[in-house]
Protein backbone atom coordinates (compact mmCIF):
# COMPACT_ATOMS: atom_id res chain seq x y z
CA UNK A 1 0.00 0.00 0.00
CA UNK A 2 1.41 3.58 -0.98
CA UNK A 3 0.43 6.99 0.64
CA UNK A 4 -1.55 8.02 -1.47
CA UNK A 5 -3.89 4.70 -1.11
CA UNK A 6 -3.73 5.25 2.68
CA UNK A 7 -6.09 7.15 4.42
CA UNK A 8 -4.72 9.90 7.04
CA UNK A 9 -5.06 7.07 9.97
CA UNK A 10 -3.75 4.55 8.09
CA UNK A 11 -0.70 6.87 7.31
CA UNK A 12 -0.33 7.89 11.05
CA UNK A 13 -0.34 4.63 12.27
CA UNK A 14 2.38 3.08 9.84
CA UNK A 15 4.26 6.61 10.65
CA UNK A 16 4.73 5.74 13.85
CA UNK A 17 5.69 1.89 13.16
CA UNK A 18 8.01 3.17 10.52
CA UNK A 19 9.78 5.40 13.30
CA UNK A 20 9.85 3.09 15.52
CA UNK A 21 11.69 0.57 13.38
CA UNK A 22 14.30 3.61 12.18
CA UNK A 23 14.68 4.26 15.81
CA UNK A 24 15.63 0.87 16.83
CA UNK A 25 17.55 -0.03 13.76
CA UNK A 26 19.76 2.96 13.66
CA UNK A 27 21.49 5.07 16.39
CA UNK A 28 21.84 8.00 14.06
CA UNK A 29 18.52 8.12 12.51
CA UNK A 30 17.27 7.76 15.96
CA UNK A 31 18.09 11.36 17.10
CA UNK A 32 17.42 12.81 13.51
CA UNK A 33 13.85 11.32 14.02
CA UNK A 34 13.99 12.97 18.02
CA UNK A 35 15.25 15.85 17.42
CA UNK A 36 11.98 16.81 14.93
CA UNK A 37 9.19 14.79 16.13
CA UNK A 38 6.84 16.29 14.50
CA UNK A 39 8.31 16.08 11.00
CA UNK A 40 5.90 15.00 8.20
CA UNK A 41 6.86 13.00 5.23
CA UNK A 42 4.29 13.70 2.89
CA UNK A 43 4.35 17.54 3.78
CA UNK A 44 7.87 17.90 3.23
CA UNK A 45 7.48 16.21 -0.25
CA UNK A 46 4.85 18.32 -1.03
CA UNK A 47 6.48 21.23 -0.37
CA UNK A 48 9.54 19.91 -3.24
CA UNK A 49 7.51 18.24 -6.16
CA UNK A 50 3.80 18.79 -6.93
CA UNK A 51 1.68 15.65 -7.29
CA UNK A 52 2.98 13.18 -10.91
CA UNK A 53 2.27 10.51 -12.86
CA UNK A 54 4.82 8.66 -13.76
CA UNK A 55 5.98 10.41 -17.13
CA UNK A 56 5.98 13.80 -15.01
CA UNK A 57 8.43 12.68 -12.34
CA UNK A 58 10.42 10.59 -14.95
CA UNK A 59 10.67 14.04 -16.72
CA UNK A 60 11.29 15.95 -13.52
CA UNK A 61 14.30 13.31 -12.97
CA UNK A 62 16.21 13.27 -16.48
CA UNK A 63 15.49 16.85 -16.21
CA UNK A 64 17.70 17.16 -12.58
CA UNK A 65 20.51 15.08 -13.70
CA UNK A 66 23.78 16.15 -13.68
CA UNK A 67 22.08 20.10 -12.11
CA UNK A 68 21.61 21.49 -9.04
CA UNK A 69 18.05 21.94 -8.04
CA UNK A 70 18.15 25.40 -9.14
CA UNK A 71 18.59 25.22 -12.51
CA UNK A 72 16.66 22.28 -12.78
CA UNK A 73 14.02 24.40 -10.98
CA UNK A 74 14.70 26.92 -13.55
CA UNK A 75 14.56 24.76 -16.76
CA UNK A 76 11.40 22.79 -15.31
CA UNK A 77 9.43 26.54 -15.06
CA UNK A 78 10.35 27.17 -18.55
CA UNK A 79 8.92 24.06 -19.44
CA UNK A 80 5.87 24.57 -17.59
CA UNK A 81 5.22 27.98 -18.82
CA UNK A 82 5.05 26.25 -22.33
CA UNK A 83 2.06 24.08 -21.18
CA UNK A 84 0.11 26.21 -18.79
CA UNK A 85 1.82 25.69 -15.74
CA UNK A 86 1.79 22.10 -16.01
CA UNK A 87 4.59 19.50 -17.40
CA UNK A 88 3.33 18.05 -20.78
CA UNK A 89 1.70 15.12 -21.44
CA UNK A 90 3.93 12.24 -24.01
CA UNK A 91 1.70 13.27 -26.35
CA UNK A 92 2.15 17.33 -25.27
CA UNK A 93 5.58 16.63 -25.61
CA UNK A 94 5.63 14.95 -29.30
CA UNK A 95 4.10 17.28 -30.42
CA UNK A 96 6.05 20.34 -29.33
CA UNK A 97 9.27 21.55 -31.53
CA UNK A 98 12.59 19.86 -30.15
CA UNK A 99 13.98 23.35 -31.06
CA UNK A 100 11.46 25.13 -28.35
CA UNK A 101 12.62 22.61 -25.45
CA UNK A 102 16.18 23.08 -26.45
CA UNK A 103 15.25 26.80 -26.00
CA UNK A 104 13.65 25.18 -22.28
CA UNK A 105 16.67 24.55 -21.23
CA UNK A 106 16.67 20.84 -22.32
CA UNK A 107 19.96 19.24 -23.77
CA UNK A 108 19.66 17.39 -27.22
CA UNK A 109 20.49 14.39 -25.19
CA UNK A 110 17.69 14.68 -22.61
CA UNK A 111 15.00 15.65 -24.95
CA UNK A 112 15.53 12.59 -27.22
CA UNK A 113 15.43 10.37 -23.80
CA UNK A 114 12.13 11.99 -23.43
CA UNK A 115 10.75 11.52 -26.80
CA UNK A 116 11.90 8.02 -26.60
CA UNK A 117 10.08 7.43 -23.20
CA UNK A 118 6.80 9.11 -24.35
CA UNK A 119 6.79 6.94 -27.79
CA UNK A 120 7.22 3.88 -25.82
CA UNK A 121 4.02 4.91 -23.41
CA UNK A 122 1.86 6.05 -26.44
CA UNK A 123 2.85 3.01 -28.46
CA UNK A 124 2.13 0.22 -25.89
CA UNK A 125 5.60 -0.35 -25.04
CA UNK A 126 5.34 0.47 -21.06
CA UNK A 127 1.67 0.91 -19.52
CA UNK A 128 2.04 3.25 -16.68
CA UNK A 129 -0.77 0.78 -14.89
CA UNK A 130 1.18 -1.72 -15.20
CA UNK A 131 4.17 -0.59 -14.47
CA UNK A 132 2.57 0.62 -11.18
CA UNK A 133 2.29 -2.85 -10.23
CA UNK A 134 5.47 -4.02 -11.04
CA UNK A 135 7.75 -4.93 -8.03
CA UNK A 136 10.58 -1.95 -7.90
CA UNK A 137 13.77 -3.85 -9.33
CA UNK A 138 11.71 -5.05 -12.30
CA UNK A 139 10.54 -1.79 -12.66
CA UNK A 140 13.75 -0.41 -12.65
CA UNK A 141 14.81 -2.79 -15.04
CA UNK A 142 12.09 -2.03 -17.51
CA UNK A 143 12.45 1.86 -17.44
CA UNK A 144 16.50 1.22 -17.39
CA UNK A 145 15.86 -0.01 -21.17
CA UNK A 146 15.54 3.61 -21.81
CA UNK A 147 18.70 5.21 -23.16
CA UNK A 148 20.03 8.50 -20.91
CA UNK A 149 17.19 6.58 -18.28
CA UNK A 150 19.23 4.93 -15.14
CA UNK A 151 18.75 3.59 -11.73
CA UNK A 152 18.82 7.40 -10.01
CA UNK A 153 16.27 8.27 -12.44
CA UNK A 154 13.85 5.63 -11.71
CA UNK A 155 14.38 5.46 -8.12
CA UNK A 156 13.48 9.11 -7.87
CA UNK A 157 10.44 8.70 -9.94
CA UNK A 158 9.22 5.62 -8.03
CA UNK A 159 9.20 7.98 -4.44
CA UNK A 160 7.45 10.58 -6.66
CA UNK A 161 4.98 8.97 -8.84
CA UNK A 162 4.14 5.91 -6.85
CA UNK A 163 5.03 6.93 -3.35
CA UNK A 164 7.05 3.49 -2.54
CA UNK A 165 8.12 3.33 0.87
CA UNK A 166 11.18 1.10 0.20
CA UNK A 167 13.68 3.07 -1.95
CA UNK A 168 17.36 4.74 -1.68
CA UNK A 169 19.02 6.77 -4.21
CA UNK A 170 22.20 5.70 -2.97
CA UNK A 171 23.96 7.36 -6.14
CA UNK A 172 22.57 10.66 -5.12
CA UNK A 173 25.07 13.00 -4.56
CA UNK A 174 23.13 14.96 -1.99
CA UNK A 175 21.89 12.00 -0.16
CA UNK A 176 25.71 11.09 0.08
CA UNK A 177 26.84 14.16 1.72
CA UNK A 178 23.96 13.99 3.96
CA UNK A 179 24.98 10.81 5.56
CA UNK A 180 28.58 11.85 5.45
CA UNK A 181 27.65 14.61 7.93
CA UNK A 182 25.09 12.24 9.67
CA UNK A 183 27.40 9.76 10.16
CA UNK A 184 30.48 11.63 11.06
CA UNK A 185 32.34 10.02 8.30
CA UNK A 186 35.88 11.48 6.98
CA UNK A 187 34.90 10.49 3.25
CA UNK A 188 32.08 10.74 0.86
CA UNK A 189 30.51 7.29 1.12
CA UNK A 190 30.60 4.97 -1.92
CA UNK A 191 27.35 3.10 -3.41
CA UNK A 192 28.07 0.28 -2.18
CA UNK A 193 28.49 1.75 1.53
CA UNK A 194 25.18 3.39 0.78
CA UNK A 195 23.89 -0.03 0.31
CA UNK A 196 25.20 -1.29 3.27
CA UNK A 197 24.21 1.57 5.55
CA UNK A 198 20.37 1.40 4.59
CA UNK A 199 20.24 -1.88 5.11
CA UNK A 200 19.13 -1.99 8.48
CA UNK A 201 16.24 1.02 7.08
CA UNK A 202 14.51 -2.01 5.54
CA UNK A 203 11.42 -2.00 4.63
CA UNK A 204 11.02 2.10 5.61
CA UNK A 205 14.09 3.23 3.21
CA UNK A 206 12.18 6.09 1.90
CA UNK A 207 11.63 7.48 5.09
CA UNK A 208 15.15 7.12 6.34
CA UNK A 209 15.84 9.06 3.27
CA UNK A 210 13.67 11.93 3.61
CA UNK A 211 14.79 12.20 7.42
CA UNK A 212 18.45 12.86 6.07
CA UNK A 213 17.41 14.91 3.21
CA UNK A 214 15.96 16.98 5.26
CA UNK A 215 17.77 17.43 8.15
CA UNK A 216 20.09 20.67 8.12
CA UNK A 217 23.49 18.80 7.68
CA UNK A 218 22.17 17.52 4.65
CA UNK A 219 20.70 20.61 3.11
CA UNK A 220 23.12 20.17 0.12
CA UNK A 221 22.59 21.42 -3.95
CA UNK A 222 21.65 18.57 -5.33
CA UNK A 223 24.06 16.54 -7.87
CA UNK A 224 22.91 13.68 -9.48
CA UNK A 225 24.65 10.91 -11.24
CA UNK A 226 24.08 11.03 -15.09
CA UNK A 227 21.03 8.83 -15.25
Amino acid sequence: MTDIEMTHAEHLAWLRQARSHLRSADPTLARLIDDRPDFDPQAWMARLVPPLDLYGALMWQIIGQQLSVTSAGRIIARIEAMFDGALPSPAQLLGTEQAKLREAGLSWRKIATLRDLAERLLDGRLDQEKLRKLPDDELVRRLTAVPGIGPWTVQGALIIAFRRKDVVLRGDLALRKAVKAAYQLNHLPSEQEMTDIAEPWRPYRTLATFYLYSAPAGKVGRSAPAK
